[in-house]
């Protein structure tokens, strides 16, 4: 198994460019996935700066409906002629704001997905024999503060509270996906019925947002619950955030970045 980042808002590699955005192509033996697609075409360009062949991917994974993790897949989609879509609905009838800083959309622009392709998942459950999808996250743990900003709008056109059915997390052979994590690190933990080795993407652990001493407790209550995990995360995990997490669980949590391959 081996996954390289296409899409960051961090590199260390000058060829590459980066976005507010978040896609991470997984190779295993018996498939290739697209988990995210970044906010643009950008992943295109890193993909084929990287050696990376697109159109061969089998599945592409959407986690949630914001346009930074779902924004590409239009832009995939004239390569790829083949991949599986597998998304929840909610995610692609939503209509998605953040008021950080000031009102903004956030939606992504959805491409036409032929119904043989598409892979609407509104339970969790298993697509095939090696990949398991969690949908509706139950929300025991605590959710990121930094959900506070996001909206979806009603029927009545009222922004409301984001309450994150649109969100899905990926499993297979022992890596999990996070995508943003907006239900909560912890909760996707705890809905995933398998042992995790490895779990990549953001945790939505914004710099400024979440207490030290939060952070130091979800370091602690990781490092005890999950001692054989390893955790990777970057684009809506902030700076000052990793940091402190790294304080309490050291190398078992690494940021990663555009073109970081593992």
């Amino acid at each position: 198994m081996k996954w390289t980042v296409l899409v960051d808002n961090r590199t260390n590699n000058p060829a590459l460019e980066t976005e507010h955005g978040l896609s991470v192509l997984l190779e295993t033996e018996r498939h290739s996935f697209l988990l995210d697609t970044g906010a643009s075409d950008m992943l295109m360009r890193n993909a084929e700066r990287l050696g990376k062949d697109l159109s061969a991917v089998d599945y592409v994974f959407i986690s949630h409906g914001h346009n930074d993790h779902a924004g590409g897949l239009r832009h995939f989609m004239e390569v790829n002629k083949k991949a599986k879509v597998i998304v929840a609905p909610e995610a692609m009838s939503g209509k998605f704001y953040s008021k950080r800083r000031y009102l903004h959309s956030i939606t992504a622009e959805w491409p036409e997905i032929p119904q043989e392709r598409l892979l609407a998942v509104e339970h969790s459950g298993s697509i095939g024999d090696d990949i398991y999808v969690m949908a509706h996250i139950p929300h025991i743990h605590p959710m990121p503060e930094g959900n506070q900003h996001l909206f979806v709008q009603d029927r009545q056109g009222l922004y409301v509270p984001d309450d994150f059915r649109h969100e899905l997390a990926l499993y297979t052979g022992g890596l999990l996906f996070t995508g943003c994590a907006h239900s909560g690190l912890e909760n996707i933990l705890a809905a995933c019925p398998f042992p995790v080795k490895t779990v990549v993407g953001g945790f939505h652990l914004l710099d400024h947002h979440e207490s030290e001493a939060r952070l130091s407790d979800l370091a602690h209550k990781l490092a005890e619950a999950y001692p054989q995990t390893h955790f990777y995360t970057s684009h809506c995990t902030g700076d000052a955030v990793i940091a402190i997490l790294q304080g309490e669980m050291g190398d078992k949590i690494q940021s990663f970045s555009c073109g970081m391959n593992s």
